[in-house]
């Protein structure tokens, strides 16, 4: 997998933007964007998603290469890897691409700590069930303990946040509707 920073660098420069005009755009501080471009540090799903939001793509679009034909059935070999480092989370695209598509299915495997960090929210809804361990979710201002075999359903409109905050790992299929990812 291609790293992150180069990917943002790259649509930066096509976009023939500096980094104080992105961090403009996105709220964030050019420096903090320069070291995401260098891989000094690994930025949180809300950070990634004001980027993605400044360039007009989604967050998956930084994971992606070129474009492929969808199968019908995917092995989990294929899956497309869609997380960082730093988020402590091993999350894989269901399918191949989300264009022309209306849902966007994750399998996600959060680590003991791990999580998106920081509150965000986009357009649609989203839905998800605990396969295995236990989810702690915010939305707005509420917090959710979501154990094993418990689904949940919101309105991404509402600031959100998840977290595994046990001792042993959170297995989650989730879905987002629209792609906003």
């Amino acid at each position: 997998m291609e790293n992150i920073g180069k990917k943002i660098k790259a649509l930066r420069r096509e976009n023939r933007m500096t980094l104080q005009q992105l961090g403009e755009i996105s709220g964030l501080t050019a420096s903090y964007i320069s070291q995401i471009e260098r891989e000094q540090t690994s930025p949180s799903i809300s950070s990634l998603k004001k980027i993605a939001e400044a360039f007009n793509v989604r967050i998956v679009d930084f994971f992606v290469g070129g474009s492929e034909e969808e199968p019908v059935v995917m092995a989990p070999g294929d899956r497309l890897q869609v997380s960082l480092k730093g988020w402590r989370a091993h999350i894989q695209q269901l399918v191949k691409t989300v264009s022309g598509k209306r849902m966007q299915p994750f399998h996600t495997v959060i680590e003991p700590g791990g999580g998106s960090r920081d509150p965000y929210s986009h357009a649609g809804e989203e839905f998800g069930i605990i396969l295995e361990g236990n989810l702690t979710l915010t939305v707005g201002e509420k917090i959710y303990n979501v154990p094993e075999g418990h689904s949940f359903y919101y309105s991404s409109l509402i600031p959100h946040a998840w977290t595994n905050k046990g001792k042993s790992r959170t297995v989650v299929v989730w879905v987002v509707s629209p792609p906003s990812w």
